[in-house]
């Protein structure tokens, strides 16, 4: 039976995260000698996914989803892992996902095991290391369903290059309309996401208020990074939620993060901590960030910040 995977897509460009998943999704069905679907919405364009690993695609159609809507995804995805004899079924970590993963297990009756950070480490019985304790610990779960679902963490594995082509089918799911509709969506088009991100420069209540903020950017835009803040800057009103990152906002698993004026709250630490690189900027040498950071500077973030930028802009110049 072969390896389903759902691959996220925006505006009709699939996800970088879904790139990662779907040569995943090739290493669990090349263990199981099994052939690898990708499941995409409609507007996806999804040829070139064979370059990382997908061997078949499935095109969801359906008028209802051409909005994001959990039900209906999650019907759609289960529909087409159904359609297909799937008995393992894989999603990423971005927060639509941790919003299906739970639908999609229920309508499939299957076992659910999110933050999956390598191949399984056996397929009989069928064992899977995960992260857990907002990634303070690794488990290994042994699931038993006939169908599994698996949640792969941003960053765990890598996207890889494979040779071949694909074979592209259409599916119609049988879909009501959601309970929850849409009614806007604000873009922010001009910059890089969190979720995307390589790099993510991040800021709190060290820059003293928003008028300091073309620092952060500054430094964002030198390295073509993505712009984030603690909870107690969003809270102010100096940064829109939509860049809090934390265990009560949006996970950061990017391969450096840049932390400038930022104590690092318990909470804060737990939502960042799957970041491969951490660097910490604070004045003050016994914030709580440094005993998590690979790297730390102490000192001022006007004077730091500033010179920061400069030497990476000589640094590229040199290098162009």
């Amino acid at each position: 039976m072969p390896v389903l995977v759902y691959a996220e897509s925006d505006q009709g460009t699939i996800k970088k995260i879904a790139q990662e998943l779907i040569s995943y999704g090739r290493g669990i069905a090349d263990q199981l000698g099994t052939t690898l679907t990708v499941a995409v919405m409609t507007d996806a364009s999804a040829q070139n996914l064979a370059q990382y690993g997908a061997q078949n695609i499935l095109n969801i159609e359906h008028e209802v989803l051409n909005t994001f809507s959990a039900d209906t995804y999650a019907a759609a995805i289960a529909q087409a892992a159904t359609s297909i004899n799937a008995d393992v079924v894989l999603v990423s970590s971005s927060a639509n996902s941790r919003y299906l993963a739970p639908m999609i297990a229920v309508a499939l009756d299957a076992a659910y095991v999110p933050n999956s950070t390598q191949l399984p480490v056996s397929t009989t019985p069928f064992r899977i290391k995960h992260s857990v304790y907002t990634n303070k610990a690794e488990a290994i779960t042994e699931m038993t369903s006939p169908v599994k679902l698996i949640g792969l963490s941003k960053n765990a594995y890598g996207a890889h290059s494979f040779e071949g082509s694909v074979h592209t089918t259409n599916f119609t799911p049988e879909l009501s309309t959601s309970k929850c509709r849409v009614t806007a969506t604000d873009r922010a088009t001009d910059k890089v996401t969190i979720a995307d991100a390589e790099i993510v420069v991040s800021a709190g209540r060290g820059l003293k208020g928003p008028e300091h903020w073309h620092l952060i950017e500054d430094l964002a835009n030198v390295l073509g990074a993505a712009t984030a803040c603690s909870k107690p800057v969003s809270d102010l009103g100096w940064r829109p939620h939509s860049e809090h990152v934390g265990q009560t906002g949006k996970p950061v698993a990017s391969n450096l993060y840049i932390a400038i004026g930022i104590s690092g709250a318990i909470q804060h630490l737990a939502g960042v901590n799957s970041s491969k690189v951490k660097v910490v900027i604070n004045t003050d040498p016994e914030a709580p960030f440094f005993k998590a950071a690979d790297y730390g500077i102490v000192g001022d973030a006007f004077d730091i910040v500033p010179q920061l930028i400069e030497k990476l802009k000589q640094f590229k110049a040199l290098n162009a």
